[in-house]
């Protein structure tokens, strides 16, 4: 008997109709099927387990490997009146055998678990204590040694099948070639599982490649944010000090950014996440982790400061631009020294099988990064996906690098930049070129700040992420029809009744202060937060290399290149309580002998107790005493 989808889709998730094969694929699970599912990065995945498992009225367990990113779906079930929970190491043991009690008694429509917690003996013996109703995993690629991402931990989930022989099985993944596909088929044991494939076209994405000299990266990545006024974008750097170089290099050019990497404190790392999810702060400067399960649609651009080690990566990274179906750009900013890189990493694996499936990923994304075909198709064949069409017409392959990104001089690009209007692409036939038509009108901007702000509060208030309150598309779409009744809300995609019934009231009145005269608080007024002033001035104080880090949040490396920089550029001198007498002739002399162009070099011959800190800041005041000779032999 067919069973009624569209209510609780509008009543729980506020949507009037499915994506495209989300409906089939819910129908799956509700018929009890195996199901593998390929669905890019913003297709919707997460709708298609949450749905079937609210119809059925038991319990889907979810495996996913980020405990932030179950904590988030859980909060968003929590929203809409959904009961979900997440089991995890970091509860204490009360809540953890509360949340169990509560999973036998069937409380739970949905239970978030990771792969390492349900690969314990003890996890397995009180789930078949649960009314089960399918388990789906997220993130499947992860279970194949083929995969960009292995995790071994994933392999432990071949046993479900034994386990929960009569409970269907689903995979979900974003990013998996045909022989990933295969491997999580024989290794989840799923019995002729139902597979969906979406395409691999994301044809509203602009893909832009382009090598670059080490001098020029910064400049070329300052010029393309000024593109991208009042957008958000992600930066993706390769190393921990390059997030921290880049955040400052931004704020020193008033452009707003905040780092993000995996040794910043958790409390800091999710705070500056947060900062971004709710537009305070628009370019977020990440490591390649950074992004698994970010739920912001409005991304217009996703900047890559170095080659990622595997195409799928690149695609699943550069695919959180333009979930909105908007326009973006992804931009591949790489230098021909990440191809050694990648190789360095890549001899240090011992097992042999595992070097070589490295280096078939290394020559995947290398032969992307330099061939002049259009990137859109060399996607689509990659993950197995033959377009009948040659030319894409949205890539610098086919429509040639953009102006902006060419600007002959950062004066020129300088110029204030126009936001770039609101665009769709046409969803015609995948075989012509992209093609751009005017959309919706692009909503009030003071409106539209005017309820980002609304939002933030809200979220502070209630202790959630900004995107849980409300999405960006949905804020935009109240932004364009600006109800005026409760009723007239819920026509609105992305309210539920039980958003509706927690925010309508106050939305209603947000709008109506608005029409009253109300306005956002001017956020772009506030003083950004100068690097270099911030550090000269503890320079100034006497502080340590080791406390100036410290107080500016940030790793002694990155804090020793700025200085660096600061003493070359003469703004700044060499404390000389940081470095003793003995080290700095030292330094000096091997300096002498080998000059001063790689570090590694210097610090080779140099004895273990010098730093790589201590040799660069001796380099920098020795580069600078240089300069000033040259200048005065020039003078004479």
């Amino acid at each position: 008997m067919a069973v009624d989808l569209l209510s609780p889709l509008r009543q729980y998730w506020g949507y009037d109709s499915f994506r495209p094969l989300q409906e089939r694929i819910v129908e799956s699970l509700l018929g009890g099927h195996d199901t593998c599912v390929v669905m890019p990065t913003g297709g919707g995945k997460s709708l298609c387990y949450q749905l079937p498992a609210l119809v059925l009225g038991k319990t889907a367990i979810v495996i996913s490997p980020l405990i932030a990113l179950m904590q988030d779906q859980s909060a968003q079930l929590a929203q809409m009146g959904i009961p979900a929970a997440v089991l995890n190491s970091s509860l204490e043991s009360g809540e953890q055998s509360r949340i169990m009690q509560r999973a036998r008694a069937g409380e739970y429509r949905l239970l978030y678990l990771s792969p390492e917690r349900l690969a314990r003996e003890d996890t397995v013996g009180w789930l078949r204590g649960v009314p089960i109703s399918f388990f789906a995993i997220d993130e499947a690629h992860c279970i194949s040694e083929w995969g960009h991402e292995f995790r071994p931990e994933y392999r432990q989930l071949s046993r479900l099948r034994s386990a929960f022989p009569d409970r269907p099985i689903a995979a979900f993944t974003a990013s998996a070639t045909r022989r990933v596909r295969h491997d999580i088929l024989e290794q989840l044991a799923l019995s002729s599982a139902h597979k969906y494939i979406a395409s691999f076209h994301r044809r509203n994405l602009r893909y832009i490649v382009r090598q670059c000299a080490p001098r020029e990266q910064n400049a070329q990545l300052a010029r393309a944010l000024r593109h991208f006024p009042g957008t958000s974008v992600i930066v993706y750097a390769p190393t921990i000090r390059r997030v921290e170089e880049i955040a400052d290099f931004l704020n020193e050019r008033h452009i707003p950014a905040i780092p993000y990497h995996g040794q910043m404190d958790t409390a800091r790392r999710r705070r500056n996440q947060e900062r971004w999810m709710s537009d305070e702060v628009r370019v977020l400067v990440g490591t390649l982790a950074f992004g698994l399960g970010i739920n912001k649609a409005s991304v217009r651009a996703v900047i890559h400061l170095a080659l990622p080690k595997s195409l799928e990566q690149y695609y699943q990274e550069a695919g959180r631009a333009g979930r909105d179906g908007d326009p973006a750009d992804c931009l591949l900013l790489w230098q021909k020294r990440d191809t050694a890189l990648l190789a360095y990493f890549i001899n240090q694996i011992q097992d042999a099988a595992e070097k070589d499936r490295s280096w078939q990923r290394y020559r995947n994304i290398v032969g992307f990064a330099e061939s002049k075909r259009c990137r859109h198709r060399q996607i689509c064949m990659h993950f197995g996906e033959t377009p009948k069409w040659q030319s894409c017409g949205n890539c610098d392959v086919c429509s040639g690098v953009p102006e902006w990104l060419d600007a002959a001089t950062d004066s020129r690009a300088a110029a204030p930049a126009r936001k770039r209007s609101r665009r769709q692409v046409d969803p015609g036939s995948a075989g012509e070129a992209a093609r751009v038509s005017t959309a919706l009108p692009a909503p009030d901007p003071e409106l539209h700040e005017f309820l980002r702000e609304w939002r933030r509060r809200t979220a502070k208030d209630l202790g959630l992420p900004a995107f849980l309150v409300m999405h960006d598309t949905t804020l935009e779409e109240i932004c364009r029809k600006q109800p005026a009744s409760i009723s007239q809300l819920q026509s609105i995609s992305g309210i539920g009744a039980r958003k509706a019934e927690t925010y309508g009231l106050k939305i209603l009145e947000a709008l109506n202060r608005f029409r009253a005269g109300s306005r956002a608080v001017d956020r772009s007024a506030k003083e950004v937060s100068r690097p270099a002033e911030e550090t000269l001035r503890l320079l100034a104080e006497g502080k340590s290399l080791e406390e100036i880090a410290s107080l500016r949040d940030r790793q002694t490396e990155s804090v020793a290149v700025l200085i660096g920089d600061l003493i070359e550029q003469g703004r700044a001198e060499l404390p000389g309580t940081w470095i003793g007498a003995a080290k700095r002739r030292a330094i000096e002399e091997a300096c002498q002998r080998l000059g001063h162009e790689r570090l590694k070099t210097l610090k080779d011959v140099l004895p273990e107790e010098i730093t790589y800190d201590e040799i660069r800041l001796v380099v920098a005041w020795l580069r600078r005493e240089q300069a000033k000779t040259a200048q005065t032999s020039l003078r004479r």
